[in-house]
């Protein structure tokens, strides 16, 4: 039977596609570590877990999308993409049309957030029926992960970085 924990889960504050996130991954896995087992936490931490559905339907879709983009990248480049492409197992027609939204948008900033958007969904999706679980705590880890990576985006500080890209060509 699995765990339930309603009291941690309850306390989290929601998250929101675009907006700043609460606080940082380590501080949530922090927050975890003392409500949680050991072996929940290290399948949420990210070392084991491959077994756990929510964790397994994620990293089938982002390989999926992620061989969709290798295709669409290759096709432009004439070449086979067969030696780049991983095992996957997620269909989806929804998936490749979110890699060909991403990829023709003229802005590569815009094309990522496109793609990140589509995780986002899929991560809504997998939380239907998963309340108090670790299954939940695992997909809000992942959104957590999706709205830090968009902060430290947006607070980097872009004339340094095109100065330094200038100077490396």
């Amino acid at each position: 039977m699995p765990a339930y924990y309603t009291y941690l889960i309850s306390s989290l504050p929601s998250l929101v596609f675009g907006s700043e996130p609460p606080f940082l991954f380590a501080e949530f896995l922090g927050l975890c570590q003392s409500f949680i087992p050991q072996a929940d936490f290290n399948i949420l931490q990210g070392s084991s877990g491959s077994n756990q559905p929510a964790l397994r339907k994620w990293l089938e879709f982002d390989t999926t999308l992620r061989n969709e983009l290798v295709k669409i990248r290759a096709a432009r480049k004439k070449i086979d993409p067969e030696k780049y492409l991983r095992r996957d197992g997620f269909v989806d027609p929804y998936i490749a049309h979110s890699a060909i939204n991403a990829y023709r948008n003229p802005s590569p900033l815009e094309g990522q957030r496109l793609l990140d958007y589509a995780r986002w969904c899929l991560l809504d999706e997998l939380c239907v029926g998963h309340y108090f679980d670790l299954d939940f705590l695992i997909i809000y880890a992942h959104k957590l992960l999706i709205l830090e990576r968009w902060k430290r985006i947006h607070s980097a500080d872009s004339a340094s970085l095109l100065q330094g890209l200038l100077q490396e060509s």
